[in-house]
Order: C-alpha cells, then structure tokens, then sequence
C-alpha cells in the first residue's frame, strides 16, 4: 500500500490529541515509514548507547514556503541538524523528530513531508528514534513547524574547535553559495520572481567523514553558513579568536544565475544562507589535497579556497576585490529575508 493511499483529507484538532486518531496517525503514516527496532517499542523515548564523547545539536524548522524549488521542509529538518551534528566533527548517527503541524493541513502534504525525512534520513545515514506530533488550532501556526535533535560520536582523528585556528590556515568552502537562500526569495510571496535557482540543501556528512579521516586535526574548523550566510559566520569567528580574515573576491564560488538575482534585489550573496555548504579552516599546507578531496566528492565539486587567516586587522573580515581595492565585510544586523530555514 502506497502512503498516499493510507489516509486522506487533512489534519484536525483530533490527530493532536493523544488518543484512537493520533494512534491511527503515527501507525499508518509515521511508524510505517520510519520502521526501525528503536522506533517500534513506541515508547516514551529510545535508549540507545554511546561509548564515547559524542555531539548533540537541535533544531526547529519553520521555513516559508513548505516546498519549494530543490526541496521542503521536511528534508531540509534531516539536513540542517545532520551538517550541524558533522560540523562539531562528528559522525551522525540518529535523529529525534517532532511536528507541530497546524489545523487544516492537508493530509497529503503531511505525508510527503514525512516521506521527504525518510528519504534525507536514508542518504544520511541516520535513523529516527523517537519523536512527537502536535497539532494546534486553524490560525496557531502556519501550516507546519519542525524540530529534529540529531546524536553522534566524535570521529576519532577530530579536534574541531575554534581556538585550535592559527594564522595563515586557509579558509575554504565546498560549493557555490548563496542558492538556498536565492531559491526561497524567488518563491516567497510578494517577491515572486522568475528563476531556475534550487535550493542547495543536501547532506555533507559522508564529505566530513572523509576529510576527518584523511586529515584529522589538521582541519581546526568546520561551520555551516545558513541564516546571515557566510560573512556573518566568519565575522563571528573572526571576533572568536581575535585575528582577522581576509577573502578574495574572485574566488567566491556563485552561479552566475544567482549572482545576478542578488544583484538585481540589491543583495551581497556573502549574507545570502546556504543549506549544502560548509566553511573549513585547515592547516596551509594541506590545502591543495583537501580541495582535490572535496572536489572528487559530490558534494564539494565547486570547491575554492576563499580565503585566510591572518595577524592583521584582527576580529575583522576584509575582502579583496580583483583591482586591488579592499572593503570590510561586517557582520549582518537584522535579519536579511526571515523564515529562511
């Protein structure tokens, strides 16, 4: 039996309240999908071992639109709490899950968003273990909101840590930016606009995995550049270990499709989130090899080195263009487009 064929209409007061439609609902539609021992004692929780350091990171998800080009909500929840799981140099291995899911929803969409979490939770590697669902009343919410907690072990070569950054690491990112947050603006009502840009959001995990294995701790950072994009993740890190960043211009990977679409809304892309890229800062002498990595990975294909770490203009991100000049990149204040993941 399809799931589209395990019910149909839309969600009601009644799949939120704890007793014989909410037990319909999680058997035909959640249980059903993400079938795994731990799941299935439809317990209050999942006990589960760890035998060593290991890295925990939640949450919450409340984008607008649900679906939109290269992806929903639902994917997007298993990839944002997974990169950020990766990102603390560890190994994801499970997820917890909740909805908060608004009166009057369509059943179908709830269905594909909770097929959608499968499928990222497969290509990630990581299982549901526990979760919850609630349903509020029609006007409470907007439609549907989404928490995942995502567990890992710290890989075991990881020393992923801020203050182990040193002047002269090279600054490097896996992919183009900008996309999400472009492909979110071209759909976002009242901004509408024609476009092709997909949203990046993928799983990087399995492309953290291989570096930590090939380089350890010569990697000294990992971060992933979502809400404020990546200027406003490096000015942090800038004030975080009092040095100053120092980034070339022409080796800002972007689509020229995208570029375009910023610099017609009047917007710097370094500010624009990101949900498939991540920012490494690495020891100079092995960043030829991890490029040549990154870049035989699907995921990191459009790899570039982006920049450096340096003694000058500490705590500050200033950016080289291609005549020569300089400006300082500052940190973002307010928030650019909101609901963006």
């Amino acid at each position: 039996m399809k799931s589209s064929d395990k019910m149909n209409g839309t969600i009601n007061l009644g799949h939120g309240s704890g007793g014989v439609m909410t037990r319909d609902l999680l058997d035909k539609v959640v249980f059903s999908t993400f079938d795994n021992p731990l799941l299935n004692k439809k317990h209050d929780g999942a006990i589960v071992r760890f035998d060593t350091e290991m890295a925990v990171s939640t949450d919450s998800f409340v984008i607008s639109p649900i679906f939109f080009k290269g992806g929903d909500i639902g994917e997007l929840a298993v990839h944002g709490t997974v990169n950020d799981v990766a990102m603390c140099g560890a190994i994801p291995k499970y997820l917890s899950l909740a909805f908060i899911v608004e009166e009057g929803l369509a059943m179908e969409d709830f269905i594909r968003i909770v097929e959608s979490v499968k499928t990222a939770a497969d290509h990630s590697g990581v299982q549901i273990i526990t979760g919850d669902t609630k349903v509020v009343e029609r006007g409470k919410g907007d439609k549907i909101f989404v928490n995942t907690t995502g567990f890992g072990a710290i890989h075991p070569k990881a020393n992923i840590a801020a203050e182990n950054i040193k002047t002269g690491d090279r600054i490097i990112v896996n992919g183009n930016i900008a996309q999400h947050g472009m492909a979110i603006m071209s759909e976002r009502e009242g901004l509408e606009f024609e476009s092709t840009i997909e949203s990046d959001t993928t799983n990087v995990n399995h492309l953290v995995l291989d570096l930590l294995d090939a380089f350890g701790d010569k990697i000294h950072l990992f971060r992933d550049p979502t809400r404020g994009g990546v200027a406003s993740v490096l000015s942090e890190i800038a004030m975080d270990i009092d040095k100053g960043i120092q980034l070339t211009e022409k080796d800002i990977p972007i689509e020229k499709q995208v570029a375009a679409a910023c610099e017609i809304l009047g917007l710097d892309p370094l500010y624009v989130a990101n949900e498939g890229v991540f920012i490494s800062i690495v020891e100079e002498e092995i960043v030829d090899e991890v490029l040549a990595l990154m870049r035989a990975h699907s995921k990191g294909k459009n790899a570039k080195c982006i920049g450096l770490v340096t003694k000058d203009h500490p705590t500050k991100v200033v950016m080289r263009s291609g005549i020569g000049g300089a400006r300082m990149v500052s940190p973002m204040i307010g928030e650019q487009l909101p609901r963006i993941c």
